[in-house]
């Protein structure tokens, strides 16, 4: 994984959130895992690292490639297969060996990466994105694709039934930038007279940061809108718990944000806008609603009684459990090392 943020995360970081639950769901079936990520990281089997957490710049990217790939070429004679979560040119100084390579994507593809990597000869390389949103734009590109979701863990979620559909908060989780949307889920909870819990990073770019406190903060008055900040795995089981929906009025074409899978195992139904992959981990009146604009979205809280939150847990649990995407991701493993077409 990268190196700009240790695995597992404290705080955002959704990606190395998910590497460390698929990590332990195999050392606990006895895989042996190696984990190649930031400083500070913990793994369940071997844990070597690289770069600087928080870094990231010109000169610590070629750094990072450069490390990375002596330890690529020390390591690879000892493993079955290499699974790539960071930047593809991290699997450059592997690219024509035999071992099996996986490339995952968990934003938008870059087509000519693709390209260039079958250009320099890449042999058995496959490539899997976060939902066939992502997908379908980068099997333009050329190559072998799979969609395997985002996935979350079973232990860390508890049920919870009891939540009021009717009174209960609802909650938005997230990093606070205008393409989440926040400003459309505060004028849902007020048109709706619903308390709104909204919880994650202020952003470090400074039109985001400016976005947050010219827009966002003089409408937190800690009664109906409030602010908590950003939350750990812990905190954000309890928030969840007590939810109502969450909700997702995003202004991009997000490509599969894991509190979905989060706010499912709790129970929680998830009202999102339309956009991206979103659509593909809401069941439409069953686990939540999508809709397209805020007017929508005010209508859809008040149909919150319509969902059965036991549904939202089963469902999250068959879909997008640990346990299920990891059978997934050891699915296509055991199908490269058998030399099959996935």
């Amino acid at each position: 994984m990268d190196p700009f943020i240790r695995v597992p995360p404290i705080y955002y970081g959704g990606i190395e959130r998910i590497i460390d639950d698929l990590a332990n769901v195999y050392a606990k079936r006895g895989h042996a895992v190696t984990l190649i990520a930031a400083p500070g990281s913990k793994s369940p089997g071997r844990l070597i690292t690289f770069g600087r957490e928080g870094e990231w710049n010109r000169w610590s990217n070629f750094r990072n490639f450069s490390k990375l790939s002596l330890i690529l070429q020390r390591e690879i004679r000892h493993h079955d297969l290499v699974h790539n979560f960071g930047r593809l040119a991290y699997l450059l100084s592997v690219v024509k060996k035999r071992i099996p390579k996986i490339q995952s994507y968990y934003r938008s593809v870059n087509e000519s990466n693709i390209g260039m990597m079958h250009r320099l000869g890449s042999k058995y390389l496959l490539f899997t994105a976060i939902s066939d949103f992502i997908r379908l734009g980068g099997s333009r590109g050329g190559g072998q694709w799979r969609t395997i979701y985002n996935c979350a863990s079973v232990e860390k979620y508890t049920f919870c039934g009891r939540a009021d559909p009717d009174t209960a908060p609802l909650v938005f989780l997230g990093r606070l930038e205008r393409c989440k949307g926040i400003h459309s889920a505060i004028a849902v909870a007020r048109r709706c007279n619903r308390k709104l819990i909204i919880a994650g990073n202020i952003s470090h770019i400074l039109k985001e940061k400016a976005y947050f406190y010219k827009e966002i903060e003089p409408l937190i008055d800690n009664q109906h809108i409030c602010y908590i900040g950003p939350v750990d795995d812990m905190q954000k089981n309890e928030i969840l718990g007590k939810a109502a929906a969450m909700l997702l009025p995003v202004e991009w074409d997000e490509p599969f944000p894991g509190v979905i899978s989060e706010s499912l195992l709790c129970g929680v139904p998830v009202i999102a806008f339309r956009r991206g992959g979103i659509p593909e981990g809401i069941d439409d009146g069953k686990t939540g609603f999508l809709c397209d604009t805020v007017d929508e979205m005010v209508q859809c809280v008040k149909r919150l009684p319509e969902i059965d939150r036991r549904n939202c847990r089963r469902i999250g649990e068959r879909r997008f459990s640990a346990e299920t995407i990891a059978f997934e991701y050891l699915r296509l493993y055991e199908e490269a090392l058998n030399g099959r077409k996935i």
